[in-house]
């Protein structure tokens, strides 16, 4: 059993690159790489390193700001005294930056999103999330400065209800990002 959630956690994977690819085109802002870390409301650490897309696409232009975004792509450990979950997640991610096209040295940006996150042991620190498929809600707030990013957010991860108990996960997190 141990092996099929090891290959359905690769297959996880493969499935979200070939789909961040897809439907993500270039544009100046290249691929990215992220690190981050948090803690969960009842001190489970969380460390987060992945990959992320800019979408290729911006609406809303005005002297505000514009909307846009990035697909993410990433790793997830979460443990709390040796009790340790290993997840991978997939998630678009709508961010709203305020006067991108200025030539500020440092653009503010809000951000929101829900994607979703296969996790190899529900089971962590007393919670029961009762499934290994989980979403993953976020919100957050950061600046750009030419190529890095720097963000704080809060993350939820949840099965929604499909499974019971639903205990769920909720994560303050800090996380810096290269773009290339």
């Amino acid at each position: 059993m141990k092996k099929m959630k090891w290959w359905v956690m690769g297959a996880v994977v493969a499935c979200s690159v070939l789909l961040a690819c897809t439907m993500a085109s270039a544009e100046p802002r290249g691929i990215g790489v992220f690190g981050g870390y948090g803690q969960s409301t009842d001190n489970i650490d969380v460390f987060r390193l992945g990959l992320q897309k800019p979408f290729s696409s911006r609406w809303f232009d005005s002297r505000t700001g514009a909307l846009s975004g990035y697909f993410e792509l990433s790793y997830n450990l979460w443990d709390k005294s040796g009790d340790t979950t290993h997840g991978v997640g997939f998630s678009p991610v709508f961010a709203y930056y305020f006067n991108p096209d200025s030539h500020w040295p440092v653009i503010p940006y809000i951000e929101g999103g829900i994607g979703v996150a296969y996790i190899n042991d529900y089971l962590i620190a007393g919670r029961n999330l009762s499934s290994n498929f989980q979403f993953e809600d976020r919100i957050g707030i950061g600046v750009v400065m030419d190529r890095v990013d720097i963000k704080f957010g809060y993350m939820h991860y949840s099965n929604a209800g499909l499974a019971s108990p639903n205990d769920g996960i909720d994560i303050w997190i800090g996380t810096v990002a290269w773009q290339f």
